[in-house]
């Protein structure tokens, strides 16, 4: 019976994210600290649309609100952040804070903790500078980002110069928000961003490679790297590829489908490069080995299905086997149609493949390597040949049992 119970807490659903962060509120506010919504969530459910996360902002210093809360993680706890865990979530809570100078454009050398208002003005952008209390359903906006909301506008608190110098990352994020958002930048944050674009290169490559991945898998992509390279952002990125090639994938990307893979848009963005060119992107990037395998299989393979079409059936279904098939011809379609060349053999392709209705795509082998040296084959190359043209026999329905399997090895033995 205990043991049952155990395994049905273990198994028990996480709460809805609401629910959990209204319950870290009412915790905090019942030992008398100020407890609101902060950042992303506020603009959020001022667009009307359902924020992915919550965030907490209080005047409970870390310690204070570790005391409140019996399972907490510490990992920010320098920064006033504590994460705390329950109801199967993990809400941060971040002490209001004022940060004094950064060192590296990333990080604040020291934090002071502080109210409300000074914590606003510290964030990066007028839109996520704002607090909603929950108890009052009230929006407390120092930073004049509800305005900037109805107008549509990104806008840096503050001097941008200041908030971009503070770190180098935000001018990406800018960026990402316009895009995402469909807001313009405002004048005077536009222009810092223009300034000081070359410092995007002081900022470590998995934290701009985040930001950028969030950018190429957004629906509104195109305008997003459209920004990144009328700022500069882009060149100072990609610094290897050279303006044209970029110019030429970004007419690709503009014809993917809206929602793709990063792999995907990533091949897209750098079509016109050589796969080594690509790699090392992506090594730069520090992207990770599957991003790099996709990218480099994508690109290898961009032009060789439809230099073959039409295909048999057993080369159509190798292909079909293979993961990333479609795609490669997601990949293909938005090339024909960025260079403006005919789609005919794609169009033939696709017709094949509903031709082939509901036959098996990969059925295991009839005959393995230990089976074909036994019917005579020697062991080495030739084994490894004959075994790939009988499973092609095997795909094209030629060979259908072991018996014809092995008639079929036979005649291929005594040809070779």
């Amino acid at each position: 019976m205990l043991k049952s119970a155990k395994n049905k807490a273990k198994t028990r659903k996480p709460i809805p994210p609401l629910k959990a962060v209204l319950k870290v509120i009412r915790t905090l506010r019942a030992d008398h600290f100020e407890a609101l919504l902060a950042g992303g969530c506020v603009r959020d459910k001022l667009l009307g649309k359902v924020p992915k996360d919550y965030d907490v902002a209080t005047n409970a210093v870390p310690n204070e609100v570790r005391k409140l809360f019996p399972r907490t993680l510490t990992i920010g706890a320098q920064f006033g952040v504590i994460v705390v865990l329950t109801g199967g979530r993990q809400i941060e809570v971040a002490t209001f804070r004022s940060d004094t100078s950064y060192k590296d454009g990333r990080r604040p050398e020291k934090v002071v903790f502080t109210d409300a208002k000074h914590d606003a003005e510290r964030r990066d952008f007028t839109i996520n500078g704002m607090f909603y209390d929950p108890v009052s359903e009230k929006i407390i906006d120092y930073v004049g980002g509800k305005k900037d909301l109805q107008k549509k506008t990104v806008r840096a608190i503050g001097n941008p110069n200041e908030r971009f110098a503070e770190d180098h990352l935000r001018m990406l994020r800018a960026i990402r928000f316009a895009a995402r958002l469909d807001f313009k930048i405002n004048r005077a944050t536009w222009k810092a961003i223009r300034e000081h674009a070359a410092k995007i290169q002081k900022i470590s490559a998995e934290r701009v490679a985040a930001e950028f991945e969030q950018i190429l898998t957004d629906p509104n992509r195109t305008r997003g790297l459209q920004l990144a390279s009328d700022s500069g952002l882009l060149q100072f990125i990609f610094p290897q590829i050279p303006a044209e090639q970029l110019t030429a994938g970004m007419s690709v990307i503009d014809q993917l489908p809206k929602r793709c893979s990063f792999a995907l848009a990533l091949s897209a963005l750098l079509i016109d490069c050589t796969t080594k060119q690509a790699d090392d992107v992506c090594r730069r990037l520090k992207n990770s080995n599957h991003v790099r395998q996709q990218v480099k299989w994508l690109l290898d393979h961009r032009g060789k299905i439809l230099d073959a079409v039409p295909l048999t059936k057993g080369q159509l279904k190798l292909w079909l086997a293979k993961p990333l098939l479609e795609p490669l011809l997601q990949l293909n379609r938005s090339y024909l149609k960025a260079t403006r060349q005919s789609d005919t053999k794609l169009r033939r392709l696709r017709r094949q493949i509903n031709e082939l209705g509901s036959e098996t795509i990969a059925p295991p082998r009839l005959l393995n390597g230990h089976d074909l040296i036994r019917l005579g084959a020697s062991p080495g190359p030739m084994v490894g040949r004959l075994a790939e043209e009988l499973y092609l026999a095997q795909l094209e329905n030629e060979v259908k049992t072991t018996d014809e399997a092995a008639r079929w090895v036979k005649l291929w033995l005594e040809r070779h």
